[in-house]
């Protein structure tokens, strides 16, 4: 039997469940969950404010475990055989036709219709597709990654959802050797943006966000100025931004909070012919009035979106953790441990900020 936390439907409590163990088809395999991450989709999860979801669910969609029994052989993405005891993490999104015009033509897999992605669009009818749970069913095909040598799990879980996030954006910014950026949020999208910022050849990062304690977090990651937004207006920190950068304003921002009323403001933060990516409105949190005239015609301004991850920002965000985990703690960004009883405490903290990150360890 597989204990696990369900999700029945929005705004319902999870509870604990015996799941009987199903057998294994050829190629899938079992993963035993070392942690599994709390994000702020679960909390929209919880809130019901995701299309397509089919509840009940089993949250959990970025995890890291050890490879349990496998039905034949199992393969991670560089075509290694993998072997009981490894320690792996995957790609949550699966099922991606690599077919269709958006695969194929507009190369924006992210978009496919066939994507299904575990812990948010599997549901447990479909099978232990989630991480909230002390095993998780690899169905054959799923995109497993080993571990590099000496990253520690508890530096993975970390880096989490946030950092390939935050990897998409940057990479959509096309940010150049010696550019000033500006992240809002200092969440751990935020964290993570401004952290690859640098290591993309940022000359200065500038992070708005709050409370004091994460901008203190931003500081220990080489950020070069904090601006609070618990004690600031947004005019003094487009003022601010501006004053940090010359009178011109960043070359490139970054917006990072979920907060629709940023976006007007992160536009204004940005410099004219320079570049704005928005990162953080994963879910419908409401319209903002944007004047077309001063934050884009006449500013020149690019504006980009990004929605989700591919295998390559996961891929290539494991690869960064590898290399700088002496540079970068991530582990720092997890606040607390929760067990399975304690799920529903955790999402509570989260969509509350009580904590940076919440992990699961089953």
């Amino acid at each position: 039997m597989i204990r696990a936390a369900i999700l029945e439907k929005p705004l319902s409590p999870l509870v604990i469940r015996e799941l009987p163990e199903p057998e294994l088809e050829q190629g899938a395999a079992w993963l035993e969950t070392i942690y599994s991450e709390v994000c702020g989709t679960d909390v929209h999860l919880y809130h019901g404010r995701l299309a397509g979801v089919p509840y009940p669910i089993i949250p959990g969609h970025i995890n890291v475990g050890r490879m349990g029994r496998m039905n034949g052989e199992v393969r991670d993405v560089d075509g290694n055989v993998l072997r009981e005891g490894d320690v792996v993490t995957f790609l949550d999104v699966h099922e991606t036709c690599h077919d269709c015009w958006y695969c194929l033509v507009a190369k924006t897999s992210t978009r496919c219709p066939k994507r299904k992605v575990y812990g948010i669009t599997y549901g447990l009818e479909d099978g232990i597709l989630g991480g909230w749970s002390n095993k998780i069913y690899l169905k054959p095909g799923v995109k497993i990654v080993k571990l590099p040598a000496g990253l520690d799990p508890a530096v993975f879980i970390g880096g989490g959802c946030g950092l390939p996030t935050a990897f998409h954006a940057v990479e959509q910014a096309g940010i150049k050797l010696g550019d000033t950026v500006v992240v809002q949020g200092s969440g751990p999208v935020g964290l993570n943006a401004a952290i690859l910022s640098q290591l993309v050849g940022a000359i200065r990062v500038i992070v708005v966000g709050g409370p004091a304690l994460r901008l203190e977090l931003a500081r220990e990651f080489g950020v070069d100025d904090v601006i609070n937004i618990e004690a600031t207006k947004a005019e003094e920190r487009v003022k601010a931004v501006r004053e940090l950068t010359g009178g011109r304003g960043a070359d490139v921002v970054i917006e990072a909070t979920g907060a629709p009323g940023a976006v007007a403001e992160g536009m204004a933060m940005a410099r004219d012919a320079g570049t704005y990516v928005v990162a953080g409105q994963y879910t419908d949190n409401g319209d903002v009035t944007v004047n077309p005239h001063w934050l884009l015609n006449k500013k020149h301004l690019t504006v980009k979106g990004i929605w989700g991850i591919d295998l390559s920002h996961f891929y290539r965000s494991i690869l960064v953790m590898g290399k700088y985990r002496g540079r970068f703690a991530w582990e720092k960004m997890v606040s607390r441990h929760y067990g399975l009883a304690e799920a529903n405490k955790a999402i509570d903290d989260v969509e509350h900020c009580r904590v940076m990150k919440a992990v699961i360890k089953p």
